[in-house]
């Protein structure tokens, strides 16, 4: 069972039921993966979002996460974009390319598309992070990346022309 939460998001209804997000979820490390998903679908329900207001797709690693987001913002299929993914270091450098890349290929997407990416590709160094950041509890990321994207949806559509 998802924890409940009592943060209140302030969004307009006219916002909210026009909205939709995209969610992008890496495979790998999926025991953790699957777990920021929940919480974050759980999270975006909570707040009023209809289920199919919410695109998922689901990638191989987090290196391919920007290459879908990026056809995501190009055919307009969503207002806001949300990358979940964790990386954990392991003995070789891959690690920090994984991370880096990852982040710098949704900046660039974000930029480009004017679309926010809400990213909680989450580089941690061992199990025991992973395990406290996708813990069925308050502090999960996925639950944290829905709260970013609601109120991101409230700042952006302050810039929408009427």
């Amino acid at each position: 069972m998802l924890k409940k939460h009592t943060e209140k998001i302030e969004l307009s209804r006219a916002v909210l039921v026009k909205a939709k997000i995209a969610i992008v979820r890496a495979q790998f490390n999926a025991d953790f993966t699957q777990s920021l998903e929940k919480h974050c679908l759980a999270t975006l329900l909570e707040h009023g979002v209809k289920k199919d207001q919410i695109l998922q797709f689901q990638v191989p690693g987090s290196l391919e996460i920007p290459i879908v987001a990026q056809n995501i913002a190009k055919a307009k299929k969503a207002d806001i974009i949300i990358a979940l993914g964790v990386v954990i270091k392991g003995d070789t450098y891959h690690f920090e390319i994984v991370a880096n890349e990852c982040a710098r290929g949704c900046m660039d997407v974000a930029l480009k598309y004017n679309m926010p990416i809400i990213f909680e590709v989450i580089p941690v160094y061992n199990l025991a992070q992973a395990k406290k950041r996708t813990g069925n509890n308050n502090q999960n990321k996925g639950r944290e990346a829905a709260l970013a994207a609601l109120k991101m949806l409230g700042v952006m559509s302050n810039f929408v022309r009427k």
